[in-house]
């Protein structure tokens, strides 16, 4: 099925801004992303308006579109709200003890392909299966609210990582090994355990950034 031209030109536009292809303040113009994408103004202008929303770009009147600039404490913040979200929906997926099988083989298999990538050194790839494995456990908790908080967080550090770290072997290699360990936790149905290391998984990107 094709995408939707409003849909392509949002994620365009999205992937140029969290990848750092525009800086903070830069002008984004509706013609050049339009012409990048053989399509017309129409869907980039819906594009811009839910980016708008998502406070990644700022529109105003005779001066176009702005690529919102991150704020100085915008990593701290991100990851203090993605540590309280991972530690409650933790906790409430291992309310009833171990984890539903099929949820434990999905983090199992995240984790093996994660190994795989490492030893080829793909870091691009073993970010986006880290983001991955993150999610398998929020949607078990069920909670739909923290599944979308958790979305709009992953699209900032996405930004953070991408403008502000280089993820080089050192960070994957720690990664995976606490990654391991949250999957050993949860195979347990150890909820305290699982949760005090996300807690050390998040605070130890908190100090790299």
């Amino acid at each position: 099925m094709t995408q939707p031209v409003a849909e392509r030109a949002y994620d365009h536009t999205k992937s140029l801004i969290l990848s750092g292809g525009f800086a903070g303040g830069e002008l984004l113009s509706e013609v050049t992303i339009a012409d990048e994408l053989g399509i017309s103004r129409t869907p980039v202008h819906e594009a811009f308006l839910r980016l708008e929303g998502e406070k990644l770009l700022s529109l105003a009147p005779r001066r176009g579109a702005a690529v919102v600039p991150m704020a100085p404490d915008e990593a701290r913040d991100v990851l203090e709200m993605r540590e309280a979200i991972e530690c409650s929906t933790a906790r409430r997926a291992l309310g009833a003890g171990a984890l539903p099988s099929a949820v434990l083989a999905e983090m199992a298999a995240n984790v093996d392909r994660q190994r795989e990538l490492a030893a080829a050194g793909d870091e691009e790839r073993f970010v986006e299966l880290d983001s991955a494995f993150h999610a398998i456990l929020i949607r078990a908790s069920r909670n739909a609210t923290a599944l979308f908080f958790h979305e709009l967080l992953r699209d900032r550090q996405h930004r953070l990582r991408h403008q502000l770290l280089q993820v080089g072997p050192q960070e994957v290699a720690g990664a995976l090994a606490e990654h391991e360990l949250m999957l050993a936790a949860a195979q347990r149905g150890d909820a305290d355990e699982l949760c005090r290391l996300i807690s050390g998984h998040v605070r130890r990107h908190r100090g790299i950034l």
